[in-house]
């Protein structure tokens, strides 16, 4: 069994498919044991908030002996579920998950209310959308009345495992930052969007600082951290990527995984009234302009499946277009939507249908990847290729090809994990977080040169889904 150099810490990521754990070398950043345990998501884009506990409890335990040295533990967890808890903390009913998107109609409503998307994005740095958990508890109220009268704690995923943890109800700005009921402008809970809600405030978690802890490991749990053990705030699992990335600002992501999602860190405070980029908080004081699609590696492997093909068997060439929106689509805003395929000629092969695909969803990302950069950004910046599909030549390829920047993949995998190990490892040792992960070299990995930009491609995809606009609007 290797010998950390410094404190051990564990950082956990709770994802929609699964929860992973690993035991890390605060000191080095360092792996030294991992495990994992999935999760079951329901055909609905629900899931119980007891297997993620279950599946933490499991996912740590195959850590073995460094579990039970642990110093600290953080927790990242998917983004935006809405978990509903009674008196004694049991879940009311199974969390709606980031990617249920029966709220739309709610979300479509909340936009127009209390000023529109100007006066939301300025307050919040949100405009409502389905994803969002605002909207969601505004569907359960309108459709599970009884479910809501039984609430008395509403959190969010990683709030959940995290108060299971210490037995207290606490959150962090970068997670809560996505509910839609949080102030980027003031850094609170926003009292008026609570009262148009119908929430209250004593029904959510305390807002920890950054550095500060969020309590304890309690003592009498079925896991094999120490009790006292230090448990640090924990974030949403973007914002623990970028900890785990050592982002700095002007840095663009790629995360190509369930969801496809484009982010870095800035220093100006994003207010985007369209909608097309999330104005979220990051887990330290700076920024996290987001734009995240619904559609990315699922839809593309379902595609390839539809045509009987390996991921990786893509043809170059043909004039079809793919609009992969399997799911609905969050960006752009087109909830209602299905996938669309244009241009087939008795020439197209089933290689270049699938390639369509990749374009699709890549495009989709693309879009925003200058407007989440701050405006002096370099323009020749690499982007950082992480997530599942950064490690298929398909995706990186279509990458390079549609965007005419470098890329460059990390070698460290995990990186939400890792995130919240250096969020832990910060608490422990009174260091910044990103500046630790930069120390243990996480975002080192192949460098692949900027190639010329497919223009042709990126024209064909925009006339497409201008012209099929009020088909993918119809419910």
């Amino acid at each position: 069994m290797a010998e950390p150099q410094g404190p051990l810490v564990i950082g956990v990521d709770s994802s929609t498919q699964s929860t992973k754990a690993l035991a890390v070398d605060a000191s080095t950043g360092e792996v030294l044991a991992q495990g994992r345990a999935a999760h079951t998501v329901g055909a609905t884009h629900e899931s119980d908030p007891e297997q993620w506990w279950r599946a933490l409890v499991s996912a740590i335990e195959q850590c073995g002996p460094h579990a039970q040295r642990a110093a600290a533990i953080s927790v990242a967890g998917q983004q935006h579920g809405l978990v509903t808890l009674d008196e004694n903390g049991d879940p009311v009913r199974p969390a709606l998950l980031w990617n249920d998107v029966r709220s739309a109609p709610q979300a479509e409503r909340l936009a127009t209310e209390l000023g529109g998307p100007q006066a939301w994005a300025r307050r919040t740095g949100l405009v409502p959308a389905p994803s969002f958990t605002a909207s969601k508890w505004l569907w359960l109220a309108e459709h599970e009345p009884e479910s809501v009268a039984r609430t008395a704690s509403v959190q969010l995923p990683h709030d959940y495992l995290t108060g299971r943890l210490t037995g207290a109800a606490t959150t962090d700005r970068g997670d809560v930052s996505g509910t839609g009921w949080w102030s980027s402008e003031s850094g609170d809970y926003d009292g008026e969007v609570l009262a148009h809600l119908g929430l209250d405030r004593e029904m959510l978690p305390r807002v920890v600082a950054r550095g500060e802890a969020a309590g304890t490991v309690r003592g009498g749990l079925e896991l094999p951290v120490p009790a006292g053990a230090l448990v640090a705030g924990g974030t949403g699992d973007n914002m623990a990527a970028a900890l785990g990335l050592g982002l700095r600002p002007g840095q663009p992501v790629l995360s190509l995984g369930t969801s496809g999602t484009v982010y870095a860190v800035g220093r100006q405070r994003p207010v985007d009234p369209s909608g097309t980029v999330a104005g979220f908080a990051d887990a330290l004081d700076g920024w996290l302009p987001l734009a995240c699609t619904l559609n990315c590696t699922l839809a593309v492997d379902r595609i390839a499946a539809l045509l009987g093909r390996d991921r990786e068997q893509v043809e170059p060439g043909g004039g079809a277009t793919v609009l992969p929106f399997l799911d609905g689509e969050r960006t752009p805003a087109l909830p209602y939507a299905g996938g669309l395929l244009y241009g087939l000629t008795h020439d197209t092969t089933g290689g270049q249908v699938l390639q369509s695909a990749y374009d699709g969803a890549v495009y989709a990302l693309l879009r925003a990847v200058e407007l989440v950069l701050d405006p002096d950004s370099p323009s020749d910046s690499p982007i950082l290729l992480i997530g599942g599909g950064a490690r298929g030549t398909a995706w990186r390829e279509t990458v390079r090809r549609l965007s005419g920047r470098p890329v460059q993949v990390p070698h460290a995998q995990e990186l939400v994990a890792l995130g919240a190990a250096a969020q832990a490892a910060g608490l422990v040792l009174g260091e910044d977080p990103a500046a630790l992960a930069r120390s243990w070299g996480t975002a080192d990995g192949a460098h692949h040169p900027a190639v010329e930009t497919d223009r042709a491609t990126l024209d064909r995809l925009a006339t497409t889904l201008a012209d099929a606009d009020t088909l993918l609007r119809r419910q």
